[in-house]
């Protein structure tokens, strides 16, 4: 036999007042209609002693809110994102929110599609990692008022929250981090995007070598994301035959991994052939060794503040919040 459901007027009964008040209470407006300290308690207690269940579709429909966010990373598969998504899941649950997420997988249009997704799933506002060619959407969706946040990259077009890293410091450190090791003919392996974060993390790295008289030495090469591993076999082919590199920065963590193995099938020595820093940390980063120096973002710090800003916006605040989060150097044996 099915258990009878907890109606608010079972909780109106056993704590003598009316349903009408029980409604307000738990439905977030003791304050403003001055229901006093000392009766919500009770309603409180009662309601979770009697272990009531509210109808969240009906609650939706009354409030215009569906307490569910809308997150679209640009790589599940990448560890940073996933440990992201954790981070955010894990955030918005401790404020009531259930997290949705999708995966762009770096594509304008499916990145656009699901975001069209979760609205008509009535997310009550975005967490994006936005692709390149989705300006004009992401746009729109600002003029709709859609409650929005941009992390891991921003749109320099647009004016909208974001919480990103300082991706022009972090590699500029990475350089200067080399070259107190004593590595001067460093290379940058990137992705060929014109993504603002990775435009950033060559600049970082490119007025770090002219700064210290090295524009000489100065090369980024490009890798396209749908052809790593065949384009990075490419680089390290040139870069055994010119002889002419000492160090490789990696733009990513995926670049990270794919350059570790490629130095592995040239039998290069790390750091004694060449000096090696990565972006984020790996799992399969372990396997390696000398363990790998990388730099670290600080995803926790990122998660929550998406979460944080992204509630304040759905509680209807119009200010536009942009942060910008250090990262840090974890020195490990890739450089000596």
């Amino acid at each position: 036999m099915r258990e009878k459901k907890v109606s608010l007027k079972d909780i109106a009964k056993e704590v003598g007042v009316s349903t009408a008040l029980v409604s307000y209470v738990l439905n977030g407006l003791a304050k403003e209609k001055r229901v006093g300290k000392e009766v919500v308690d009770k309603i409180n207690k009662a309601a979770r002693e009697l272990n009531y269940q509210p109808n969240q579709i009906a609650r939706s429909l009354r409030k215009g809110s569906t307490n569910t966010l809308g997150l679209i990373v640009a790589d599940i598969s990448n560890p940073f994102f996933a440990q992201l998504a954790r981070v955010i899941e894990d955030e918005a649950a401790k404020n009531n929110y259930t997290v949705v997420f999708g995966s762009s997988d770096e594509n304008c249009k499916k990145s656009e599609s699901l975001i069209d997704t979760l609205l008509n799933r009535q997310v009550d506002g975005l967490i994006v990692a936005p692709t390149e060619g989705c300006t004009e959407h992401i746009i729109s969706l600002a003029k709709r008022e859609v409650p929005i946040v941009l992390f891991d990259r921003y749109l320099p077009e647009l004016s909208t929250s974001h919480v990103v890293l300082n991706n022009y410091q972090a590699t500029y450190s990475a350089v200067e981090h080399f070259l107190l090791k004593g590595f001067t003919k460093i290379k940058l392996v990137a992705y060929k995007s014109a993504m603002i974060h990775m435009q950033e993390r060559i600049r970082g790295y490119k007025e770090a070598m002219v700064t210290h008289g090295l524009a000489r030495n100065s090369v980024v090469k490009e890798v396209r994301y749908n052809h790593i591993k065949s384009d990075m076999e490419k680089i390290f082919n040139e870069i055994e035959n010119e002889n002419d590199t000492d160090a490789v920065l990696f733009a990513t963590n995926a670049l990270s991994l794919e350059g570790l193995y490629a130095i592995r099938k040239k039998n290069m020595r790390v750091p004694e052939d060449i000096g090696v820093i990565g972006f984020d940390g790996h799992e399969a980063f372990d396997f390696f060794n000398p363990a790998l120096t990388y730099i670290q973002q600080p995803m926790d710090e990122m998660g929550k503040e998406s979460v944080r800003i992204l509630i304040e916006q759905i509680k209807g605040s119009k200010k536009i919040v942009q942060v910008v989060l250090k990262s840090e150097l974890i020195e490990r044996g890739s450089c000596g």
